[in-house]
């Protein structure tokens, strides 16, 4: 194709997917064929779907797993795990059994502070502004009263409107600074709604403000958003027991685990190369179940690696310490989240894994995501520091190598025992296959 399509988002469903295979495919029919194959049987529900973002042609499916035996302050869960990775389901389910017997998991969430901003250009006088700010805040409230009122009455709203001066970063740049309570609401809307109510109130208050010039009058709103970035809505998970009783099949010497551990940990505080991947082995676990109950996991992603910068210097958002013969191991994470609107309400799996989590509230499940991610973590450090991490990701992986050669039952019988006894690769297996096949 070389050339632009005019009235796209115009064309009914058929005629997206007609002309997409049209362009793009020298089989159309093949394309068109596969894409339905994806459609839901049920229509009510395929139109939910397809509703649910713009020109949807078909669904693309990620597995939704579960990982039963979290024993998370004193009280056992399943958790449901939506991703397409092999053995993040079986990591998280094998941590979970462990600490089911060391006292389990525990969590506290800490805050719940959630921040947006209305950005704004403003040349002139900064004591003036900052009088006039304060004479103008109550109105910013006033104003907003019926955005706010339900969400009043569920004790949440608006906490605190600050300004902030920022032009020492960027020339006539200031903010108000809002932060709120949300309650079982991600609350995104609702922030944004009332940030943008504030943006008006301050250029209409300004344009009458009596002290200010005609040039400071016409301050400049930029933008009016939330903010990803949430420090003060933070939740702790930790595990911790005595080091003796860390033994079992591959910890044969337990005080040598849980220093090698420790220094594992440590490595990825210092060391942004490392902390990297260490992380993104705890958002494996923080992201299945982030999405797997409806919630924004790139909103999640971008707000938990800025904390992990927060000194300056990218770094690991898990720790360990041995003391007094106890080893702990715990993470504080920033998470942004919500059990009511948006798609908890309308995705039918959405709604079915928040009642395996018997319908939790936004800071029950915060602990228990924070809970996943701490559990992948351990399940990987674990692995790193004893049998090494290709083991058992690569004895998970086979299944996918085997389907993507369309091994049959007999070949897979053969090759899942051989592998038994040898290290799985892929260049390995795929020669198994063809020596099989000759």
């Amino acid at each position: 194709m070389n050339k632009p399509i005019a009235g796209f988002s115009k064309l009914s469903k058929e005629e997206k997917i007609n002309w997409i295979a049209k362009e793009y495919f020298s089989t159309p029919s093949e394309a068109i064929t596969l894409l339905k194959n994806y459609w839901n049987s049920d229509e009510k529900i395929q139109k939910l779907h397809d509703e649910f973002i713009e020109n949807t042609i078909s669904n693309f499916y990620i597995p939704l797993g579960v990982a039963p035996n979290f024993l998370i302050n004193g009280k056992y869960q399943t958790i449901p795990m939506a991703i397409e990775e092999s053995s993040v389901v079986a990591a998280a389910s094998k941590s979970a059994k462990f600490w089911s017997t060391r006292g389990g998991f525990k969590a506290t969430v800490i805050d719940t502070e959630k921040i947006g901003q209305v950005h704004f250009l403003f040349k002139g006088d900064v004591s003036k502004l900052e009088l006039f700010f304060v004479q103008t805040k109550a109105k910013f409230f006033s104003e907003t009263e019926s955005i706010t009122k339900n969400m009043q009455k569920r004790g949440g709203g608006i906490l605190d409107i600050v300004l902030k001066d920022k032009t020492d970063l960027l020339d006539n740049y200031f903010q108000l600074h809002a932060t709120f309570e949300t309650k079982d609401s991600m609350g995104a809307n609702f922030i944004n709604s009332c940030l943008e109510q504030f943006a008006k109130t301050l250029k209409e208050e300004a344009l009458s403000y009596e002290l200010f010039t005609e040039t400071e009058k016409g301050l400049q709103i930029i933008m009016s958003i939330l903010s990803n970035y949430v420090p003060n809505c933070i939740v702790r998970a930790e595990v911790s027991c005595p080091i003796e009783d860390l033994t079992e099949k591959h910890i044969q010497n337990p005080q040598e685990f849980a220093e090698r551990f420790v220094q594992a940990v440590q490595i990825a505080e210092v060391e942004p190369y490392r902390a990297v991947t260490h992380n993104k082995g705890i958002m494996n676990g923080i992201d299945a179940v982030v999405l797997a109950t409806g919630n924004d996991f790139r909103a999640v992603e971008a707000g938990i690696h800025a904390y992990a910068a927060k000194s300056g210097q990218y770094s690991s958002l898990s720790h360990a310490e041995i003391e007094n013969g106890v080893f702990k191991f715990w993470l504080e994470v920033p998470l942004a989240l919500g059990t009511v609107g948006g798609l908890t309400s309308l995705h039918p799996l959405v709604k079915l894994s928040l009642q395996m989590l018997e319908n939790p509230s936004a800071k029950e499940l915060m602990q228990t995501v924070a809970v996943a991610g701490l559990a992948q973590n351990f399940a990987a450090l674990r692995s790193l520091t004893t049998t090494g991490i290709q083991d058992g990701h690569m004895k998970m992986h086979l299944n996918n190598i085997l389907n993507q050669f369309e091994a049959n039952d007999e070949e897979r019988i053969f090759i899942k025992k051989h592998f038994k006894l040898h290290v799985v690769s892929h260049s390995a297996v795929v020669e198994l296959i063809e020596n099989l096949r000759k």
